[in-house]
């Protein structure tokens, strides 16, 4: 073991080294795709400078596929993953303790979590073969053959219930989840976990979720690290062996688009706070829409920006209502919420609310300057490399790619996309996205009507 943790120290210090020597060329590595036998969609980035691997597993088994009177369920299923393996064959059984320890002895970790489009298994390992392998034997395990132990569930239930009556005793959580119910109505986007919801989940329904959306043919494999394509064959065949591997899977069912907004509306929330949130916003675009980056850059100049965004320099700096102010996207696979939010004096936030919404009515109507155009490429392209300076970013973006049915080449090209927009580009992508004048408003903590 010691012997393991002086290579386990060596190799970092080597990747270390070693990380910007490369950062500058990884955008032009090639994306490798292709097909298992099984069905399974593998993504692959050779990047040998680390011996090392991250790999993303994701199927389509997040939170837009919750039953809406059970929301939390796929989260429910992320955590519980976790929380031990059961017995198969001479496989003995593993509980949370000994899964634990299982990972700490090999120096790897497997992170589950789930979002709104996916449920997502994140393996990091060494790449030394015999490292791997087990490594990817006790990931195979955790995809496949949870124990969903019912003591444990219960004592998680009652810890997430707690979590969540505590959060909402503050003005920010109450504001989001007021924003988001209003935003996206009925759509699982907005869907609110509750000690209801959490009520109705017990271990057979996650089992049951388990299986009906983790098969092998349903997979999207995303590999960053030191592997040739033959290596990473192997290492998925490995990982998804365990799990359902039918001829074909079948089609999942559509979930609706979110729906737009029609009218405007706001919301006066009394709260007890020394600070007012304030939210802004309405549905936006999924992530695969055509104008994608001219609202990016459009929107590092509106708020995305900092303390050079047009609402930071009107909102805080010429009026001083507010510390700090922003806006962005959230575009996912369906259109994630745009939204605006600040937080203000109580007795200040009818002013700085006033003040958020002109400046986004002038900017959707007229546009960047551009001199802000050329200030907000230069830091967005010469930014790039932060966005690819680790495997795990450049697996990050990988997943985009893959997810969102993007070009392969999309990285190599992406700065030069950035150069390439316009003025007119930005004001045509807000006016087709964004209507200020249906939009909808949030305030926790401010004076009421």
């Amino acid at each position: 073991m010691l012997i393991f943790k002086k290579y386990i120290a060596r190799t970092c210090v080597l990747g270390a080294g070693l990380v910007l020597s490369v950062q500058s060329a990884w955008a032009l590595i090639p994306i490798q795709h292709w097909q298992q036998a099984n069905g399974a969609q593998v993504w692959l980035v050779e990047s040998p400078a680390i011996p090392m691997v991250d790999v993303q597993i994701h199927f389509d088994a997040g939170g837009r596929r919750d039953p809406a009177d059970q929301s939390g369920l796929a989260q429910a299923v992320a955590g519980m993953v976790s929380k031990g393996v059961r017995a198969v064959g001479e496989a003995p059984a593993l509980d949370e303790n000994a899964l634990g320890e299982a990972w700490a002895d090999l120096g790897a970790s497997l992170n589950i979590s789930a979002s709104e489009d996916a449920l997502a298994f994140g393996l990091r390992s060494l790449t030394r073969p015999e490292l791997l392998n087990k490594a990817a034997q006790l990931a195979a395990r955790q995809l496949a053959e949870p124990a969903w132990p019912q003591d444990i569930w219960q004592r998680e239930r009652q810890r997430w219930g707690a979590a969540l009556r505590e959060a909402r005793t503050r003005p920010g959580t109450v504001a989001h989840e007021t924003f988001e119910q209003a935003v996206y109505g009925n759509h699982p986007y907005g869907y609110r976990v509750t000690d209801d919801t959490l009520a109705r989940i017990d271990v057979a329904d996650m089992a049951q979720f388990h299986s009906r959306y983790l098969q092998a043919c349903s997979a999207r494999v995303h590999i960053v690290g030191a592997l040739t394509k033959p290596q990473a064959e192997t290492l998925v065949q490995t990982l998804l062996a365990r799990l359902p591997a039918p001829a074909q899977c079948d089609p999942l069912p559509a979930v609706a688009e979110v729906t737009p907004l029609t009218t405007p509306t706001q919301q006066n929330i009394a709260f007890t706070s020394a600070q007012a949130h304030v939210l802004i916003g309405q549905p936006g675009f999924p992530r695969s829409d055509p104008d994608f980056l001219a609202l990016l850059v459009g929107n590092h100049i509106l708020g995305g920006g900092g303390f050079v965004s047009r609402l930071m320099e009107e909102v805080r700096e010429k009026r001083g209502l507010s510390y700090s102010v922003y806006s962005q996207f959230a575009p996912s696979l369906h259109a994630g919420a745009f939204t605006i939010a600040l937080q203000t004096r109580p007795d200040q936030a009818d002013q700085a609310l006033q003040v958020a919404r002109q400046v986004l009515a002038r900017f959707v109507a007229q546009g960047p300057t551009p001199a802000e155009l050329r200030a907000a490429k230069d830091n967005l392209i010469g930014g790039f490399a932060l966005r690819i300076d680790s495997n795990q970013k450049l697996l990050g973006n990988v997943v985009n790619i893959a997810t969102h049915g993007l070009p392969l080449d999309y990285l190599e090209h992406w700065r030069e996309r950035v150069q390439a927009i316009t003025i007119t580009d930005i004001k045509a992508a807000m006016q087709r996205k964004l209507q200020p004048e249906r939009m909808a408003t949030v305030i926790v903590g401010g004076q009421q009507p």
